[in-house]
């Protein structure tokens, strides 16, 4: 069985900072493609960035400049640093990770989702 385990996250005031990471856990041949998608109220669930193995990466318009993805491979870990927090940046930010399992077949992982909240 395979799990995205989130942890990071809270509330913060404008400017300010927060980090989150996800760990994907179980059996396991590789992890692919990782990223960061958010949702907020009444909105569409929305990529934040992504990043492969190979560490290039994409990221929302919206983010670019404030916001850093990166990985470790050999923790499964994908990491999301956040710098000059919006109030528009709170959302439930969801991991996600393309995940080979070792029979052979790529599935898509969600982790559970933690809170973001920038608000003074």
């Amino acid at each position: 069985q395979v799990q995205l385990v989130e942890s990071g996250g809270g509330s913060v005031q404008p400017g300010g900072s927060l980090s989150l990471s996800c760990a994907a856990s179980g059996s396991i041949f590789s992890v692919d493609l990782m990223g960061w998608y958010r949702q907020a109220p009444g909105k569409y669930r929305e990529l934040v960035a992504d990043i492969t193995t190979g560490g290039s990466t994409t990221y929302a318009d919206s983010v670019k400049g404030r916001f850093t993805i990166s990985r470790d491979n050999a923790k499964n870990t994908v990491y999301l640093q956040m710098n000059r927090l919006k109030p528009e940046d709170t959302a439930v930010y969801y991991c996600n990770a393309d995940i080979t399992l070792p029979e052979g077949n790529e599935y898509d992982y969600w982790g559970q989702g933690t809170q973001v909240t920038v608000s003074s």
